[in-house]
């Protein structure tokens, strides 16, 4: 499949975008009320609210592409202490537990701290970083 190869930084600069807008979502229903759900009005002194402040800080610094590498690095192990304090109590396989997005988003953050924001990331147009 070669043929993708010559867009694989833009298509990194896709993924980190959508990740960000996905995590974005999930900021944004607990503190924005927005969309409007069971997480709504979320407090900054639970676990699930402080995961939120990640989410909706992190989502936009993933969807600019700015400080990549150390933000997704964070979320990587917010979404790790999510799947193990959330889900892996329930039981050990992540499609009976509910926990394969919280598995999913965590290594793609591992991924996007490895590999940074892409070419189409202000990481790449004020530091000169892929």
């Amino acid at each position: 499949m070669n043929f993708l190869s010559p867009y694989s930084g833009v298509l990194l600069s896709l993924l980190r975008f959508m990740a960000g807008l996905l995590l974005l979502q999930h900021g944004a229903t607990k503190y924005l009320n927005f969309p409007a759900g069971p997480m709504n009005n979320a407090s900054p002194m639970t676990m699930g609210g402080f995961a939120g402040l990640l989410e909706l800080v992190g989502g936009v610094l993933l969807i600019l592409g700015l400080f990549t590498r150390p933000v997704a690095f964070i979320l990587s192990g917010m979404l790790a202490v999510a799947y193990f304090y959330a889900h892996a109590p329930q039981g050990p396989y992540p499609i009976l537990n509910g926990g394969e997005l919280a598995v999913l988003y965590c290594f793609v953050m591992l991924y996007l701290a490895a590999a940074g924001g892409g070419p189409v990331s202000l990481d790449k147009a004020v530091r000169s970083e892929a």
